[in-house]
């Protein structure tokens, strides 16, 4: 397995999975064939975190954004909490911003304010965005048909129908390690339809390992197996899926 252009568009390398060996790591991936990643922010101080990385590594990207699980940690004036991040060249969407009914029901009301708050941050700054939805979907997708905002639905767990309507909105779809797993029905259904210049592949590393590593930490080196996967439904090689992947990433994230 020697492939290049692996763009993995959505980690998490803040994580305290990674707290012992990230520099060693991070120093593999160029001979791993990884040539970009966008490293997520769900808190301050997480986004802060990704900034730093992405001035220390040149194939790291930051998106900076508020996490629904992360609500309590939200700054009042969302705004102006956001904005700092969006001075440094290399932060490239707001996120990972969105909605989770599956921990956080409870609060689906704050979570749908500052979801919407922050839509409409990345909107007036013409900033892409990086979507969360779990067990969310009419609420995301209302959203979204509101603010039509340029970015990505990651890790996709939506139907066919609602992908449809994601990407009317000329938005990309985010496809990772669930692909690849026995019990997978939605993903791969999503996965055969998805134009090839509205696919994304990410890890959202640490978790989402694929197939034949589940259970283990997961790493942008693991998309080579997502991406595989993803060439078998699609019908393509998979060098040719991650080349166009990484373009699409660059395009939408406007990275030259």
């Amino acid at each position: 397995m020697n492939y290049q252009n692996i763009f993995d568009s959505h980690a998490h390398y803040d994580d305290e999975q990674f707290a012992g060996d990230l520099k060693e790591l991070l120093v593999s991936f160029p001979e791993s064939g990884v040539c970009g990643v966008v490293s997520c922010g769900v808190s301050p101080e997480t986004c802060a975190f990704s900034v730093t990385l992405s001035e220390k590594y040149p194939f790291i990207y930051a998106a900076a954004g508020f996490h629904p699980l992360n609500l309590r940690e939200a700054p009042e004036d969302v705004e102006n909490a956001l904005a700092p991040f969006f001075e440094h060249p290399k932060t490239v969407a707001v996120g990972e911003i969105g909605l989770d009914y599956h921990y956080e029901k409870e609060t689906r009301v704050e979570q749908l304010v500052l979801f919407e708050r922050q839509l409409q941050f990345a909107c007036e700054r013409d900033l892409p965005v990086i979507v969360h939805d779990r067990e969310a979907h009419a609420d995301t997708l209302e959203l979204l048909q509101k603010y039509k905002p340029r970015g990505v639905v990651h890790c996709f767990s939506g139907s066919v129908e609602m992908a449809r309507e994601v990407l009317k909105l000329g938005m990309y779809i985010g496809l990772g390690g669930a692909v690849t797993f026995k019990n997978a029905v939605k993903p791969v259904e999503v996965a055969a339809m998805v134009p090839d210049d509205r696919l994304l592949v990410e890890t959202d590393a640490p978790y989402m390992t694929p197939v034949p590593f589940r259970g283990k930490r997961c790493d942008s080196r693991h998309i080579a197996y997502t991406a595989e996967r993803l060439a078998e439904i699609r019908g393509v090689d998979t060098q040719e899926l991650l080349d166009k992947t990484c373009q699409n990433a660059k395009d939408l994230f406007g990275i030259a």
